[in-house]
């Protein structure tokens, strides 16, 4: 599973939110995307699902140009921003209705799935009463439901609390493992990324101001100037 960005850039009014992205990504890895509030990342998430398309460049998807060869890439499970489900089903009564548009996904699997994300397949509250936290859970389970190749999580750890987010980070790593799945995860700590990803891109002002290793990127840091022990500063300017 591929996914090539070529000179995406992408024009809203008169702002550039997405400025010349290049990337290659294989399968198999985990990406992360870091960036302060509207550095773009959220951005090239949407364009990578097909919710927005280029003012010019592309996305192509094994070789498959998004709004050109596909609309929608069909390989593709994401959370971005908030998850929208209906306020007065349950949990499970939600993930039914996702299952049943994707036509091959039994109860036993939706179980399983939010049992994954630590929630109880068994609980009657309705998504309206749900915490912050529940909800980010259930829309996690919404982008795993199918078992993408491709699972794309804008800022999943949002709204958890410690323990949450400890049990998010060590699924979010196991899932390429588990699921032979490439995993695009973004969020505006640094901190946070570096214990997940295998690679890890800088955003800022719709700009990639940096992709590789952990390693490479403190060794660009430093010829940058920027102290190896606050890298966040990289992209907080």
């Amino acid at each position: 599973m591929n996914i090539e960005i070529c000179n995406y850039t992408k024009k809203l009014s008169k702002n550039l939110v997405l400025e010349n992205i290049n990337l290659s990504l294989s399968g198999g890895k985990i990406y992360g995307f870091v960036g302060k509030n509207g550095s773009g990342k959220t951005m090239l998430m949407r364009a990578i699902c097909g919710l927005i398309l280029p003012t010019s460049g592309f996305v192509k998807i094994n070789n498959k140009i998004i709004g050109k060869d596909i609309s929608f890439p069909d390989s593709v499970g994401a959370l971005i921003e908030n998850p929208g489900f209906i306020s007065e089903y349950s949990g499970f009564q939600n993930l039914k209705i996702l299952a049943q548009i994707q036509k091959k996904i039994d109860d036993k699997k939706i179980v399983d799935t939010m049992r994954m994300v630590g929630l109880d397949p068994n609980e009657k509250k309705s998504f309206r009463k749900y915490s912050l936290g529940m909800k980010q859970r259930l829309g996690l389970a919404g982008a795993l439901l199918g078992r993408p190749p491709i699972l794309i999580l804008d800022e999943p750890t949002n709204g958890l609390d410690p323990s949450g987010i400890h049990e998010i980070r060590n699924l979010v790593k196991s899932l390429p493992t588990l699921y032979d799945c490439t995993v695009l995860i973004s969020s505006h700590m640094l901190s946070e990324i570096e214990l997940m990803a295998d690679d890890i891109g800088i955003l800022n002002h719709g700009r990639l101001l940096f992709e590789g290793s952990l390693d490479e990127l403190r060794q660009s840091a430093l010829r940058a100037g920027f102290a190896a022990d606050n890298l966040e500063d990289m992209f907080r300017s």
